[in-house]
């Protein structure tokens, strides 16, 4: 798994449109470089606004071709092919993640199952597309019946935190739908997204069915307003995701995004702490912080707060943070120095705020770490309602931990926040169970287990996380039209 991929062979890494790997028209690229060691991995095309277009028109052409019409069933075999494909190259899709990311060997060769499992669910979904026939109460012998259409061109704009794993997520329900698609790759972590692409020509997807577009911000917003797009599914920030709806009202795509969080991991007096301690921890330190449903606000009942505290702090010490190619790392180096600095930053405040450090609260250093973005596994205790850290997203490797007393207390408290993405319940308590799982505004909520995810069963937030839901039975209807057909039979 330490040989670099085959693929890091060309330092310059163009864009994928049409079938053809090409450069941007203005001959510019951007650097992309190892976040753990500062080593430069390519220089990728810098896509820009005629390079939008032209991703578009391709997708365009192959929507308008034999590709929409193509049997459900063919277009399952391809998919079906696709999934064997990725995961045969899932090594060197694993590594350029490592690589590009910083996130340790040991979790992206993980997304294997996953990546496969996205692929067959919605092979399956692309032979169950069906309209419905309904009774009408219209004067006269009249027939009315629904047919199911693919919307047109999808743009995918995709975050920097789990490339292959979203680059995946978003093609899928585009094949299975007979869409076409323009993926936009986060600019920090573009390679595994461009060698999915080529995997999907060699699965026997269409020429231009999947157009991967590098660049750096602004080809995302040029996309977005672009007006042959259909329809945009985008996860990221809330704030890029406001823009993204801004950019989309002129033209009426349709929008769905997933968006940021401040989830509350909720602990019981009566839960397994066994499994709630190391389970509270991984639950934000995860991908060093870097996931948008992490556990981030822990909120521990009054009784046990201090052996909690004491155990999760033991535990903590003994996570291993280094070399992502270590395959006995646990956490590796954050994606890049302004968002180690924008870590540390919030850091800094919370301490200004008055929140105690337990555990960690600076750049790791030292041991070969030198020249990574690599920061501490953090805790802070202590810290008040209304801090800075305890309401505003920090996606980096810092938990924020809280002492409750009652259901209603913790519940109201758990719930102030403008997000609702994900949540945690840990008792052993089945009506306590079902009364947190009820009451609790987010779109996921795990009990006695955290970040659990399946091809079959919905993702999404409420509030300030985003609406729409990525897999489950219904995702495919974003990507669908129904058009509603009469015929008079008198």
């Amino acid at each position: 798994m330490r040989k670099p991929p085959a693929m890091l062979d060309r330092m310059e890494q163009d864009m994928l449109i049409g079938g053809a790997r090409v450069p941007a028209l203005s001959g510019q690229r951007f650097e992309t470089r190892n976040p753990a060691t500062g080593d430069l991995l390519a220089r990728v095309a810098q896509g820009g606004a005629e390079d939008v277009d032209r991703a578009v028109k391709a997708a365009r052409a192959a929507f308008e071709g034999p590709w929409r019409r193509m049997k459900p069933v063919e277009r399952q075999r391809i998919m079906l092919r696709l999934a064997d494909l990725v995961e045969e190259h899932f090594e060197e899709l694993a590594m350029l993640d490592t690589l590009d990311l910083g996130a340790p060997v040991s979790r992206t060769i993980l997304g294997k199952g996953r990546a496969g499992a996205l692929l067959r669910y919605y092979a399956g979904q692309a032979t169950l597309i069906a309209g419905d026939t309904l009774p009408n109460s219209a004067p006269g012998d009249v027939l009315s019946h629904t047919l199911k259409e693919p919307i047109g061109v999808v743009a995918a704009i995709n975050p920097w935190n789990g490339p292959i794993g979203m680059s995946v997520w978003k093609a899928a329900p585009v094949l299975a739908s007979g869409c076409t698609m323009v993926m936009k790759p986060a600019e920090q972590t573009p390679l595994s997204a461009l060698r999915f692409g080529e995997l999907c020509l060699e699965a026997g997807v269409p020429e231009g069915v999947i157009n991967v577009l590098t660049g750096l911000g602004d080809a995302g917003a040029a996309l977005s307003s672009h007006p042959g797009i259909d329809k945009i599914a985008f996860t990221g920030s809330t704030g890029v995701g406001e823009k993204i709806l801004h950019a989309a009202a002129s033209t009426m795509k349709r929008v769905s995004v997933e968006l940021g969080g401040k989830s509350p991991n909720i602990v019981f007096a009566d839960a397994d702490l066994d499994k709630a301690v190391p389970a509270a921890a991984m639950a934000v330190f995860a991908n060093a912080g870097q996931i948008c449903s992490a556990g981030t606000r822990l909120f521990v009942q009054r009784s046990i707060h201090d052996e909690f505290m004491a155990r999760l702090a033991d535990y903590t010490r003994t996570i291993r943070v280094g070399d992502p190619l270590d395959p006995e790392t646990q956490i590796g180096p954050v994606v890049s120095a302004p968002q180690m600095d924008r870590i540390l930053s919030f850091i800094d405040g919370a301490g200004q705020e008055g929140a105690h450090t337990l555990v960690g609260g600076a750049r790791m250093a030292g041991a070969g770490l030198d020249k990574g973005f690599f920061v501490e596994p953090t805790i802070f205790t202590g810290v008040a309602d209304d801090m800075t850290i305890a309401r505003e997203e920090v996606f980096g490797p810092v938990l924020c931990a809280f002492a409750f007393d009652t259901v209603e207390e913790v519940l109201a408290r758990a719930n102030a926040t403008p997000f609702g993405l994900g949540s945690g319940v840990w008792t052993r308590d089945l009506s306590t169970a079902h009364r947190m799982a009820r009451g609790i505004q987010a779109g996921s909520v795990w009990v006695n287990c955290y970040q659990m995810l399946d091809p079959g069963v919905p993702f999404g937030g409420y509030k300030l996380s985003g609406f729409g839901r990525e897999s489950g039975p219904h995702h495919i209807e974003d990507y669908l039209e129904t058009k509603s057909v009469w015929i008079n039979l008198d």
